[in-house]
């Protein structure tokens, strides 16, 4: 048995960001910090015009990136 922790949040899209985009996490982070700053609907709508994300996975990331940057 494990004891694993589902991941739940923003995070829980990770797995098929990834799979769906060919593309790791650390790669679209990247995408957002060389956006410079910007608000968090600016980032999605950068997301989703120039690499055709759909608004979940780009508000996923989006949130996530925002959290960290604290």
């Amino acid at each position: 048995m494990t004891t694993e922790e589902k991941v739940k949040g923003p995070a829980s899209y990770f797995p098929s960001i990834e799979k769906k985009y060919g593309q790791p996490i650390a790669h679209w982070m990247g995408v957002l910090k060389k956006a410079g700053p910007m608000k968090h609907m600016e980032l999605v709508a950068l997301l989703k015009t120039e690499h055709e994300m759909g608004h979940g996975h780009a508000n996923a990331l989006v949130a996530v990136f925002l959290a960290k940057q604290g």
